[in-house]
C-alpha cells in the first residue's frame, strides 16, 4: 500500500459551514484520526443523516453515504454486517440523532455491532435556522428563538448508557487533538462506540458560546476516573461504576466533563451473528454475486 498523508484524507471540496462552527473542528480531528491510524481509504465509510453536519462525507477522501433524516444508524450498521472488514464511521447532528432518528439510536444500542457514531451537538437546528434541538434545555432561550423553548432536553450519555453503548466519550469541537484521541480510541473499541461532541453554533446559540464553555471543560482522566467494565466485574463494584457515571453523566453547569465515560468489553453483534450464520464473518453478503439493479419498471410507473 502507498505511504499515506494527511492530505490524502481530504476532499478537494471547500466546506462551506459558518465562520466559527464547531463541524470544523471535528472534520479536522476526524481527518487525523483516520491519518494516524493509516486506515485504508478504500475500506473506509463514514456515512451521514441530515443536517449542517451531514455534509462531513463531502469533505474526506474516504467512501461516503448521505443518508436520510434520521436513518444513518441503521444504514451504517446494514454496510458494516454486510462487509465486516470495512472501517465504519457514522456522524450527524443532535437533531438527527435525537430527534427524528431517536428510535434507532437506542435500537443501535442492542446490537452492538462494531463501529463508531459521532454525534455533533450545538443544541440547535442550524440548517433550518436554528430551531431547538433535542438537547437544549427546558426555558432555555437561544437568539434563534422566538421565546423560550417549551421542552425538555434529553441526555445524549444517560441515553447511550441505557441503550446498550458499550463505549462512551464526549469531547469538544474545539479541542482538536484531544478529540482526535477520542474518535482513534472510539474507532479501535471492539463494539458500538458513541462520541458526543459539544460544539458551539455562532449563528444561532448565543448561550452556550466558546466563551462559555472555556472555564467549565475538564478531562475525567484529571481527576482519576476509570471508565473501563472488565468481564466478570463483581455486582457491588459494577453498581458503583455505574453510579459513578450517572453521577458525571449528570454533571452539567459550573463543571462539564470530557473524555471516556464507559468502556465495556461484551460480544459484538458480528459475533453473536455465528450462532445464526456459522461461517459469518469469514462468509458474509458483500461476497456474494451483485444483485440485478433494473429500476425501468419503477421509472415507469411513475411517469407523467
Amino acid at each position: 500500500m502507498v505511504e499515506l498523508k494527511l492530505a490524502d484524507y481530504k476532499a478537494d471540496k471547500h466546506p462551506d459551514w459558518c465562520p466559527g462552527c464547531g463541524d470544523y473542528g471535528v472534520l479536522s480531528a476526524l481527518q487525523m484520526a483516520l491519518f494516524e491510524l493509516r486506515l485504508d481509504p478504500s475500506r473506509t465509510v463514514v456515512f451521514s443523516g441530515i443536517g449542517c453536519s451531514a455534509k462531513t462525507p463531502h469533505y474526506l477522501n474516504v467512501y461516503g453515504v448521505h443518508t436520510l433524516h434520521g436513518r444513518v444508524l441503521p444504514i451504517a450498521q446494514g454496510a458494516k454486517l454486510a462487509n465486516p472488514h470495512l472501517t465504519v464511521v457514522a456522524v450527524g447532528g443532535d437533531g438527527d440523532g435525537l430527534g427524528i432518528g431517536a428510535g434507532h439510536f437506542v435500537a443501535a444500542g442492542r446490537r452492538n455491532v462494531d463501529m463508531l457514531y459521532i454525534l455533533y451537538d450545538n443544541e440547535v437546528y442550524g440548517l433550518t435556522k436554528g430551531q431547538a434541538g433535542p438537547t437544549l434545555g427546558l426555558g432555555e432561550k437561544t437568539k434563534s428563538l422566538p421565546k423560550p423553548n417549551p421542552q425538555g432536553k434529553v441526555n445524549p450519555l444517560l441515553l447511550a448508557f441505557a441503550s446498550g453503548y458499550t463505549w462512551i466519550a464526549r469531547g469538544y469541537a474545539y479541542d482538536v487533538k484531544g478529540l482526535k484521541e477520542l474518535i482513534k480510541e472510539g474507532i479501535n473499541h471492539k463494539g458500538l462506540a458513541f462520541l458526543h461532541v459539544l460544539q458551539p453554533c455562532p449563528t444561532y446559540n448565543d448561550l452556550h458560546t466558546k466563551e462559555w464553555f472555556a472555564p467549565r471543560l475538564y478531562r475525567l482522566e484529571e481527576e482519576g476516573y476509570d471508565p473501563l467494565i472488565p468481564p466478570g466485574l463483581p455486582p457491588e463494584a459494577l453498581d458503583q461504576k455505574m453510579a459513578r457515571f450517572q453521577q458525571k453523566a449528570l454533571e452539567w453547569g459550573e463543571r462539564i466533563p470530557v473524555g471516556v465515560f464507559w468502556k465495556a468489553e461484551l460480544p459484538t453483534f458480528e459475533a453473536r451473528l455465528k450462532a445464526y450464520l456459522p461461517r459469518y464473518p469469514e462468509a458474509y453478503p458483500a461476497q456474494g454475486p451483485e444483485a440485478p439493479l433494473d429500476l425501468e419498471g419503477l421509472l415507469q410507473e411513475f411517469a407523467l
